[in-house]
């Protein structure tokens, strides 16, 4: 009985402290509001409010966040105001939703998430967004600026976390910089090489009134500065056309750069006019057409047989907005051995970090293209058709290819099919794994800001959530979602959204009931020991869906294409399971370490 009487006594302590809990919230939050009548509505001006209007002055639509006990003024705003957030089930999954937003349109994605927990959740997103180069602005909630530093509840240093992460980040101690705060972040984001902002709130300082507040001071990270677009170097790019156009075997090598400059355009008409042969990387996929006679696909550890042998044989190379990352330069000391290399980037960092550069340039990739239409338009084209040739006979030799097996679902068959139904112009979202380097090789992308997918970081789970994002970014386009079995169990719990919001995306999980890249590594270089890669279980992937009132179906090895057809007529979403083979690998492949002509599964 005694110990029955000490558990109700404890009980009843506990119940007593959290409702004066939430009775300090509330007079914490009657205290600090002014509230007035205008025409019977009741307003509140609080540092909340103030934040939503300077969002909407910067033409956010929509934001992609998850509330929390730090950010309930910032959410009592957003219901009060009717702001459009849409209510994610994980905060990785915001930043992921938000990344997807971006790749999409171009713009700045926005996300709120709460302290500790919600702050250190949307880490690997940040991180994501770095490394890929995407414009985010992230407000993470805080405790009140009293209790900074004290190892309050729900507290971390997000400043110091995401300072290697972040273009910039600021923790706001002063309501009246908040304007001029967010127009920065906002302008940094965007600016130079895109990439994430981070704005740490106080919950004080989100519930203020703007008097509030005015001699305390801004704390902000010095860690990383504002880059700036520059001059187009002149004499540097006259060099560089003069090599250019004297070359026996140029290359063009196009990244993210072109597309975050939107400079697409400028660059299919400045290789049209001298007839340069384009390689992508993984990200800038449809900035030439798949279909286009001078797109070579691409280069890389995964890329096209002709891509990676015009990186070997060719004596100049021109390198628009990518950064030389190792997926792409396998053996940066054997890269381009043959090659003059000019580097053209925004991030003056990048050049010559990775690759010896005899012509490098900062500038945008869209100011740098203008400056070649402008000032190449009397030049005589290159003497490189026996070059052009060569390539052509790559191509011709050593087509991509896969070998069909009776009873079974290529994986390859399936993106060529979806290709086909989607005439090309699908949005297209992936994971990351075996499916996403075979959507890289075989769906035939032809416009700009058509993949959505993790590059640098590599990111499982990145999928789902991303695929919302661009859906809500352009609800007339069709989204397609390619995943593996495992990451789409990383961020499954994101099907709720898109129940929710009624969005339309097709889901296609190519399953072999395995971790399949990991896999394909252990069997090439670590004889075969299958350590931890292989799922002995899995759940019902199509009663997952159903779960989440989403039709799920599996397609069967004899009738596959035509359900695939009746999947893509649907007006509303899909998830469809296609069961493919376990060891299937994915070729071209370059070993780590080795050069880009040293291919393997080549014919």
């Amino acid at each position: 009985m005694q110990l029955r009487e000490v558990m109700r006594r404890t009980e009843n302590e506990v119940f007593l402290f959290f409702r004066l809990m939430i009775q300090e919230e509330v007079n914490f939050m009657l205290a600090r509001r002014e509230v007035k009548e205008q025409d019977g509505v009741h307003t509140v001006s609080t540092g909340s409010d103030v934040l939503l209007g300077i969002l909407k002055q910067q033409g956010v639509e929509l934001i992609f966040g998850y509330p929390g006990g730090a950010v309930l003024p910032l959410y009592d705003a957003v219901y009060r105001q009717a702001f459009n957030n849409i209510l994610v089930r994980h905060e990785q999954g915001a930043v992921h939703a938000a990344e997807g937003y971006a790749k999409a349109t171009g713009k700045t994605g926005v996300v709120f998430v709460t302290s500790g927990p919600g702050a250190t959740n949307a880490v690997t997103g940040i991180a994501d967004a770095m490394l890929d180069s995407i414009p985010l602005i992230v407000f993470t909630g805080q405790v009140g600026c009293d209790s900074i530093g004290k190892d309050a509840f729900q507290e971390v240093d997000i400043l110091s976390m995401t300072a290697p992460i972040t273009k910039q980040n600021y923790q706001i101690h002063e309501l009246d910089n908040f304007p001029k705060i967010i127009e920065e972040a906002f302008k940094i984001a965007a600016s130079g090489r895109p990439g994430p902002v981070v704005i740490d709130l106080p919950k004080d300082i989100a519930s203020s009134l703007p008097d509030d507040f005015g001699d305390e001071k801004l704390v902000i990270s010095e860690e990383h500065s504002v880059q700036r677009t520059r001059n187009v170097d002149e004499s540097m790019m006259l060099k560089i056309s003069e090599a250019l156009l004297k070359a026996k075997k140029p290359l063009i090598l196009a990244g993210g750069g072109v597309l975050a400059a939107n400079a697409v355009s400028e660059l299919r008409k400045f290789v049209h006019r001298f007839d340069l042969p384009v390689i992508s990387t993984l990200v800038s996929l449809g900035v030439m057409p798949d279909k286009d006679f001078l797109f070579l696909g691409m280069g890389g550890m995964h890329g096209s047989y002709q891509a990676n042998m015009a990186f070997y044989e060719c004596d100049f190379l021109l390198n628009i907005g990518s950064r030389f990352d190792d997926r792409l330069a396998t053996n940066a000391a054997k890269f381009a051995p043959h090659a003059h290399v000019a580097h053209i980037d925004i991030d003056a960092s990048e050049l010559g970090k990775v690759i010896s550069t005899d012509f490098p340039v900062v500038a945008d990739a869209k100011d740098a293209l203008s400056w070649f239409l402008s000032n190449t338009e009397q030049m005589p084209k290159g003497e490189h058709v026996q070059w052009l040739q060569q390539l052509n006979d790559w191509r011709k030799k050593h087509p991509k290819h896969y070998e069909e097996q009776e009873g079974k679902i290529k994986p390859q068959a399936v993106i060529e099919e979806v290709g086909k139904l989607t005439n090309g112009d699908a949005t297209i979202v992936t994971d990351v794994g075996q499916h996403q380097m075979w959507v890289a090789q075989y769906y035939p992308f032809k416009r700009s800001h058509q993949i959505i997918t993790s590059g640098g970081l590599g990111t499982m789970g990145f999928g789902l959530p991303a695929a919302i994002g661009a859906k809500l970014a352009a609800p007339e386009k069709e989204v397609v979602l390619f995943v593996g079995d495992g990451g789409i169990q990383m961020t499954v719990e994101e099907l709720d959204v898109i129940r929710e919001y009624k969005l339309n995306i097709k889901i296609i999980i190519l399953n072999n009931k395995t971790l399949g890249m990991v896999r394909q590594w252990q069997d090439l270089f670590y004889e075969k020991r299958r350590s931890q890669t292989v799922f002995n279980g899995q759940p019902d992937f199509i009663k997952l869906a159903q779960a989440y009132s989403i039709k799920g179906l599996k397609l069967s090895p004899q009738h596959w294409r035509e359900t695939l057809a009746d999947v893509f007529a649907e007006k509303e979403s899909v998830l469809v399971e296609a069961e493919i083979p376990a060891l299937e690998q994915v070729y071209p492949m370059i070993a780590p370490g080795q050069p880009n002509q040293a291919m393997m599964g080549v014919d």
